[in-house]
């Protein structure tokens, strides 16, 4: 089951340059995304060559094997113009979850090059029934983020007697084989796309299945990054890159706007003054946090050691931290924007109403409190967590 690819840029100055293309082809369409409730095929395109889908990918397979930080900070950059595409081209770190797939499933995955999108939804799980050459998936599952422009796309399974300890399986098939329901309509990250899937009697062999968050087939450092606290930092930058666009834009706006009254710019008031200087103290307070505890526990796996207990739960806190800072952020910057803000398609109402999806995720709940302050106190950590 090979996925046919077109050539992609492969050098660094290549894909620099295209990096800086689809800044521009985004900034220029993010309005359509809301409207069109998914990305332009020329911004998916553009992702595939600006390295977000390689980037994880192990070098044998022609990948870059970028550590969590660098592709962080990529996703970040972009989230800074579009929360969308931000959101969208996080799942890039997808290729860490498939890593859980056999080398030899893997090796067919990135025949024809690393530039492979996988998009996926997990819940509600269906039941699988096994037939010859392996399971027979039909079902429907909500939240397939970037579906309508994947090459791969996964979904939660359940098999009866299966011995996945609890986790959710997850079954792979060519996106051909997957019809797009598109019924997404939200207030903020519209443009993701992320309508529900339904598939009908598609049969996937089991070596194409695998265990979200189990053990990886490869070795090497990157994957041995705790695949669910990698599935929360990459949801949790957007906020931290929607915040920061949202501040630059308010900033932009304040020297240059007096008010319909009389009264001073924006920039001159001093309450606003106060209040941005708190903003922009907030975000970076949340991001150094954020990036403090990627570094520390990806230096920890270099150097062939494991993570501690404390350490994971950094990771998810930092993490959730992160996403709730990122919104009220983007909340006080609305706030401060006065009237302007509140235009449908200005670019602080867009970014406050991406920011406030994102702590809304699962993965970065309020639960995420609780759990890391049984671990700080020295308690049991709870099941699942970190």
């Amino acid at each position: 089951m090979n996925i046919a690819l077109q050539s992609q840029p492969a050098s660094q100055g290549e894909r620099a340059t295209a990096f800086d293309r689809l800044i521009d082809v985004v900034r220029a369409q993010r309005t359509q995304f809301s409207r069109d409730q998914q990305l332009s095929a020329e911004v998916v395109g553009l992702l595939r060559e600006a390295g977000f889908y390689r980037a994880m990918v192990a070098k044998r397979f022609g990948g870059d094997e970028a550590s969590p930080m660098d592709f962080l900070r990529m996703v970040e950059r972009l989230s800074e113009v579009d929360g969308s595409a931000g959101w969208v081209a996080s799942f890039g770190f997808s290729a860490i979850y498939l890593s859980a797939l056999p080398v030899e499933t893997l090796e067919s995955i990135y025949a024809d090059g690393p530039d492979v999108i996988f998009a996926g939804g997990i819940y509600p799980p269906q039941k699988a029934i096994p037939v010859e050459g392996g399971l027979e998936v039909s079902g429907r599952w909500s939240w397939g983020s970037g579906s309508t422009g994947a090459d791969l796309v996964g979904v939660g399974i359940k098999v009866d007697g299966g011995d996945s300890g609890g986790l959710p399986l997850i079954a792979v098939m060519p996106a051909a084989k997957v019809r797009i329901d598109r019924n997404w309509d939200v207030i903020g990250l519209k443009g993701t796309g992320s309508h529900d899937m339904v598939v009908d009697k598609v049969v996937v062999p089991k070596e194409w299945t695998f265990i979200r968050g189990g053990k990886s087939s490869l070795d090497q450092p990157l994957y041995q990054y705790p695949t669910m606290s990698l599935a929360a930092q990459v949801l949790a930058v957007v906020a931290l890159g929607t915040a920061r666009g949202a501040i630059e834009v308010l900033s932009e706006l304040a020297g240059g706007r007096s008010s319909i009254t009389g009264a001073a710019n924006l920039a001159d008031r001093p309450y606003f003054q106060a209040d941005i200087a708190k903003a922009e103290a907030l975000l970076r307070s949340a991001r150094a946090f954020f990036y403090e505890a990627t570094e520390e526990a990806y230096n920890t796996l270099l150097q062939g050691d494991e993570l501690s207990i404390e350490q994971r739960t950094s990771l998810r806190l930092a993490s959730t931290n992160a996403a709730r800072a990122g919104a009220d952020v983007t909340l006080a910057v609305y706030r401060l924007s006065g009237t302007t803000g509140i235009a449908t398609d200005h670019m602080i109402a867009r970014h406050m109403q991406d920011a406030m999806v994102v702590p809304q995720h699962a993965f970065l709940s309020d639960s995420t409190w609780q759990n890391a302050g049984r671990v700080l106190l020295g308690l049991d950590a709870p099941a699942g967590f970190p």
